[in-house]
């Protein structure tokens, strides 16, 4: 039978559309609002510079601070769209095209058009999938204190070890924070999704990106981050990667339900 595990000190608040825990040297907020008004989604079209998806929740955010250093790590909805590419895409940059593209990127970007986009609609092409590859980003301390390295695959403290994070161990916070989300124009779904957990003994961040375009594939984009309280000094690992897969090959598959857990344990 398996030893309890010791629950830490911690402390948790909560307002609205918080939520924080305090535990060792870390900071952990979770903001989840809703779908941003329109103020809020001109300003930020205005920064980007191509149209928002349908679902936009632009006041979210993650954030996992490293009081000591003053270190940050975010995920944030601005951020990533950034990755999005904006313009023509050429070769290697992931285009994806379904048969009337054409007539949905100008039904999205049209002045004329009678969809309800901010009145700054610029007529230039972009990334209609919303595609990113955002991992999260850094604030605070600066990179001469802080850095991400290569992986040392001799050093078992580099791994994300998957029988702690199956382990039945209590959790001490837990949060899913939306950043943005499309359907398309009926031609799929494309969003983006982070969740974290704290449990007594690590944090562990899962951001997943996923895209669907019906009949023609499925993708995904997973950024996992762990880490151990008992490390010192502190390590975070990362781990990023990415799969696709046509849409026929999935579809194939008996009984497969495509909800993005089932679909990113087939892609993998």
């Amino acid at each position: 039978m398996a030893s309890a595990v010791m629950v830490p000190v911690h402390n948790l608040s909560e307002s609205p559309n918080t939520r924080t825990i305090e535990i060792f040297d870390w900071s952990i907020t979770a903001s989840a609002s809703p779908i941003s008004n329109a103020a809020e989604c001109d300003a930020l079209q205005a920064a980007l510079g191509f149209p928002l998806p349908e679902m936009t929740f632009g006041s979210n955010r993650l954030e996992l601070e490293h009081r000591p250093s003053g270190w940050k790590y975010v995920f944030g909805t601005e951020q990533a769209l950034k990755g999005v590419k904006n313009g023509e895409l050429g070769e290697g940059d992931g285009g994806v095209k379904v048969g009337y593209a054409d007539a949905w990127l100008q039904s999205r970007t049209d002045p004329n058009s009678q969809l309800p986009l901010p009145k700054t609609v610029p007529t230039k092409p972009y990334d209609w999938t919303y595609t990113t590859t955002y991992a999260g980003h850094s604030e605070g301390a600066s990179s001469s204190e802080v850095a991400w390295k290569e992986e040392n695959l001799e050093n078992t403290a580099h791994g994300i070890p998957i029988a702690e994070l199956t382990r039945p161990d209590p959790i001490l916070f837990y949060a899913e924070i939306p950043l943005f989300e499309d359907e398309l124009h009926d031609n799929g779904a494309s969003h983006l999704l982070v969740r974290i957990r704290v449990m007594p003994t690590c944090i562990f961040i899962l951001s997943r990106f996923i895209l669907r375009v019906d009949n023609v594939l499925f993708r995904t984009y997973d950024t996992r981050i762990y880490h151990s309280f008992s490390s010192s000094p502190p390590l975070l690992v990362r781990e990023c990667s990415g799969w696709e897969a046509p849409y026929d090959r999935v579809k194939r598959v008996r009984g497969m339900s495509f909800t993005a857990a089932r679909l990113g344990m087939f892609l993998t």
